[in-house]
């Protein structure tokens, strides 16, 4: 007998493999490209003030261009996206490591959405989680919406999100969702078997496709900036 519980645990199977579904040649490099579009988006909105104002004291950045939703009475939600790195001896940022994110969600919903999403990583611990096989937003680290408008203040969390929205839910939830790498994608990107930790830490990679987002990224002065 099929129920209602073994329908859900089957359909995030479903979900989450269909997220890591193979690399196909020329996507990783779309998604870099569609990437520094929405940075330079979410730079030039007003309403992103403090994000502008502190992104440079990120020690990292996930920039995720399409994160689509959808569902009836089960729903999910799911996209790709490219991970930056500071260093804050230099403050220069690594080339972009690949990763999924994707969550699975139960109760009352109808509709379909997608969302431009940035995370900042604020923290040691939030970089950690992003260099380990998987980890979940809310659950092994802290995670807060991030400030919009003009006189916001930043919650404490380890990693802030900042989002735009449009469709039948409203809104961005990434409480839950279950953040893990595409080696396989990092794989087609810079032509050889790579994981995160080469990209971010050992920076043992490179791939010139990727510098002018890397170029948009604003470098931070050690002891110099703070939260505002």
């Amino acid at each position: 007998m099929i129920t209602t519980r073994n329908l859900f645990l089957l359909f995030t199977c479903l979900f989450l493999l269909a997220l890591q579904r193979p690399a196909v040649a020329g996507e990783a490099e779309s998604l870099v490209t569609k990437s520094e579009a929405v940075f330079k988006s979410f730079m030039a909105d007003p309403n992103m003030d403090w994000f502008r104002k502190n992104v440079v004291n990120a020690k990292g950045i996930l920039i995720i261009p399409q994160m689509l939703r959808g569902g009836f009475f089960v729903g999910g939600s799911g996209g790709s996206g490219v991970l930056f790195a500071q260093d804050f001896t230099t403050g220069d940022w690594s080339y972009p490591a690949f990763y999924t994110m994707g969550s699975v969600s139960f109760g009352l919903q109808i509709g379909a959405d997608a969302s431009e999403i940035i995370l900042m990583i604020m923290t040691d611990k939030g970089m950690d989680g992003l260099l380990s096989p998987e980890f979940k937003l809310g659950g092994d680290v802290a995670v807060a919406a991030g400030p919009i408008g003009m006189s916001a203040k930043a919650q404490t969390a380890d990693v802030l999100a900042f989002g735009r929205s449009k469709g039948a839910f409203g809104g961005i939830a990434i409480e839950g969702a279950v953040v893990s790498p595409r080696n396989d994608w990092n794989s087609e990107y810079y032509g050889k078997p790579v994981r995160s930790v080469d990209i971010l830490v050992k920076r043992s990679v490179s791939n010139p496709q990727a510098d002018p987002l890397r170029a948009l990224l604003p470098k931070r002065q050690p002891n110099v900036q703070k939260l505002h």
